[in-house]
């Protein structure tokens, strides 16, 4: 029997969705809505993400955990949304100059300070119940940190969690800071965060901004992962939440994030070009781990 073309193109195709999220992406270029019916729920929206991983030639290096409004967090059933953090797109942050950012024009970017966990050894594969006191007994060390988040979709958060995990979290890319020292031993000296664009003063956070900490974010990762056959490995680096909040940022625009007394990071958005967003994609299916 032949499909009506009408209910041809209304139906959820994850692998499509993902195609064009994907050469939005390596085109740098916007979206002018979502490319298809939002998912119905999380778990749809990760199968869109999944296919994109797939699609993305490099490997994940991390993951980005967000929160989950809480007026939407019976519905969703869930707290929190996950999405990978790939290796090309991790930076290290230099005392000396500015880290660019590329941004696409037309898109969503923002930045946000994060305090950000190395995973020192493997998560037990088949390990799917998590405490927070059990999650940071695998963690190396914690780190100050920027996400970049972004997406060729303008109206990403707007659309909601469900759209968010479709285009891998809303992330495009990772600031690295510094260590911070002492604090296993000493988690109540963990220095608080300020964000600043274009030297304003925009958001202010500590850990405990985060609900239920940074560990609680992890614990939630650690389960989430490992369900989708994705455990964490040593080595991946995990991003915890915007303590200080989501700060919207524009190519031209600077944003300096401040941690204590540690080494402030300093970035640049600037407008992204074609292949500033990884490697090249020639539409054949990856799966990296």
């Amino acid at each position: 029997m032949t499909v009506p073309a009408a209910e041809t193109a209304s139906r959820f195709d994850p692998e499509a969705i993902a195609r064009a999220f994907v050469a939005a992406r390596r085109a740098a270029r916007a979206l002018p809505g979502f490319p298809g019916p939002i998912p119905a729920d999380m778990a749809a929206g990760y199968r869109v993400q999944e296919a994109a991983i797939g699609l993305w030639p490099d490997e994940i290096a991390g993951w980005k955990v967000g929160r989950i409004p809480e007026d939407l967090q019976a519905q969703l059933g869930a707290d929190r949304v996950m999405g990978p953090v790939f290796r090309a797109n991790v930076w290290q942050a230099d005392p000396a100059r500015a880290t660019p950012l590329p941004v696409i024009p037309g898109g969503f970017a923002a930045v946000e300070a994060e305090y950000v966990f190395r995973i020192g050894r493997d998560a037990p594969a088949d390990k799917t119940d998590w405490t927070p006191a059990e999650a940071l007994e695998i963690v190396e060390e914690m780190l100050t940190g920027v996400e970049l988040a972004g997406s060729p979709l303008a109206t990403i958060n707007v659309l909601g969690p469900r759209v968010v995990a479709s285009d891998f979290g809303n992330n495009a890319g990772l600031i690295l800071g510094q260590p911070i020292p002492g604090w296993r031993e000493r988690p109540d000296a963990i220095p608080a965060c300020e964000a600043y664009v274009d030297g304003v003063l925009d958001g202010r956070g500590t850990p405990q901004s985060v609900p239920g900490g940074p560990a609680a974010s992890l614990a939630f990762l650690l389960r989430a992962a490992a369900l989708r056959g994705r455990p964490l490995k040593a080595g991946q680096l995990v991003t915890t939440g915007a303590a200080s909040g989501i700060h919207d940022i524009e190519a031209g625009q600077s944003a300096r994030i401040v941690f204590g007394d540690l080494q402030e990071i300093r970035c640049q958005a600037v407008t992204a070009a074609p292949e500033d967003q990884g490697g090249n994609n020639d539409g054949h299916s990856r799966r990296t781990d």
